[in-house]
């Protein structure tokens, strides 16, 4: 693999060469991507001005607690969605906020209702709603890391996990609530949750929740809160039942947009092509064994291969563990917290985990199975390049009777031990004639290639 240089986002793929060869026209697959429009489609102009927020923290007028604590966490200036979101949300104003993950989104709705529940002590005063468990629980972290010391307190309900302590939570009385929509129609139904004193709605990534079905339940929830109340809706894409949630449930809404580009500016982009899922195993022991994949998610489609996947990396003296939907939420907590402090190298997940989860410093996104949707794609490879450093994204693509260069394929690799990593050294001899800019040639998975069409 070549290595990347500074500032360099090229969308590149791994190509055999064919010398000589005449290849015989094959009927197209719908089991193949066709890499080039699939990867080139997340290329953007890139727009290299940063951007001058025009406010600080201290400027909007948050109470002095939440500023003390902003600055005593390293908070000083603004991302732009909270630059933006901050203030219309601070006066009371329904907001609609369009933006990426990454971007600082959960302090843009956070801030503005610690700041009122500060004031009214309102219990069940503030509801958020999250597509998944993961970005639920990181909502409710980010509330008791930006709330210290002012005597707010949360709730987490989110399905995966036993109902009886949430119960109990609930019971407390707590200011905030955060979870998933399947749970709280749950607590709702079995009159343990009233939404009567609830004045403020968070709908977090309102796309991904109806993309998974949620919005009967988002529309049953909105229908036990009250009618005079505030509401912020954030989404990475303006689909067509999210305008429709948002005419329904919102006045006179404030937009903010945020989307220069749909993919990071830092993540290189590359397809590596294999024949089947035998080579793809073989190509990824291979890849995870070279320098610089320290911190790595490897996204596939199901939770039995996910998990199946995992143990062959642990087997092969990696430490890798995996999350999905077979998984227990503490199980899955546990992963998580080894792979964020580095315990763990390899994380082997389904697209339950492709949304919200913010993990520090992870190099490589490695799609071993292509993602369905464009969307998820995007989502997928967001998990790395965040915070302004690099990140290289690999989508492995499956274009039978090829073989791939020896750089990638050697048998020689050194395999690591189970108590620590062994790496080889990075490989600089990769042929140009097997890179080339991804402008057409690969082979095609025609339902992603109608979707693309359409975006």
């Amino acid at each position: 693999m070549r290595p990347r240089t500074s500032n360099s986002r090229q969308t590149s793929h791994y190509s055999p060469r064919f010398a000589g060869k005449k290849r015989t026209p094959t009927k197209r697959s719908t089991q193949e991507i066709h890499a080039s429009r699939f990867i080139n489609k997340a290329i953007a102009p890139v727009d290299d001005t940063p951007y001058a927020a025009t406010h600080l923290f201290s400027d909007f007028g948050l109470n002095p607690q939440t500023i003390a604590t902003l600055g005593h966490i390293g908070y000083e200036t603004p991302s732009p969605i909270q630059d933006r979101t901050i203030k219309p949300g601070l006066a009371g104003k329904d907001v609609i906020g369009l933006a990426n993950t990454g971007t600082g989104k959960t302090a843009a709705f956070l801030l503005p209702i610690i700041d009122a529940l500060a004031t009214t002590r309102t219990v069940q005063g503030a509801l958020v709603l999250a597509p998944t468990r993961e970005l639920a629980q990181q909502i409710n972290d980010e509330f008791r890391r930006f709330s210290a010391g002012q005597k707010l307190y949360s709730a987490l309900v989110v399905g995966g996990v036993n109902m009886s302590r949430q119960i109990r939570e609930v019971q407390r009385g707590p200011h905030l609530i955060v979870g998933t929509p399947g749970r709280i129609n749950d607590l709702i139904d079995r009159n343990i949750l009233r939404l009567a004193s609830c004045t403020t709605f968070v709908l977090d990534e309102a796309d991904r929740m109806c993309d998974m079905g949620f919005v009967r339940d988002i529309r049953k929830i909105e229908s036990e809160l009250p009618r005079k109340r505030q509401t912020f809706c954030f989404s990475a894409t303006m689909t067509t039942d999210v305008k429709a949630i948002v005419e329904e449930f919102m006045h006179d809404p404030v937009t903010v947009s945020v989307i220069k580009n749909e993919t990071n500016d830092h993540i290189e982009q590359d397809v590596i092509h294999a024949r089947d899922k035998a080579h793809k195993i073989e190509l990824l022991l291979e890849l995870l064994g070279k320098d610089g994949f320290d911190k790595v998610i490897v996204f596939c489609d199901t939770k039995h291969f996910a998990q199946r996947l995992s143990d062959r990396l642990s087997k092969e003296g990696f430490t890798s563990e995996a999350i999905h939907g077979n998984k227990s939420q503490g199980q899955r907590d546990r992963a998580l917290r080894a792979f964020k402090s580095g315990n763990v190298r390899i994380l082997v997940a389904t697209d339950v985990a492709a949304r919200g989860l913010d993990i520090p410093n992870v190099s490589h996104v490695i799609n071993f199975d292509a993602p369905k949707q464009y969307e998820d794609y995007v989502h997928r490879i967001g998990r790395t390049g965040r915070a302004g450093q690099s990140g290289q994204a690999l989508t492995f693509v499956s274009q039978p009777g090829i073989s791939a260069p020896k750089s990638l394929t050697a048998r020689h690799h050194e395999r690591p031990n189970r108590s620590h990593s062994v790496r080889t050294e990075p490989t600089q001899n990769t042929k140009p004639s097997h890179r080339r800019r991804l402008t057409g040639g690969a082979a095609a998975e025609d339902r992603l290639v109608r979707l693309i069409d359409t975006l």
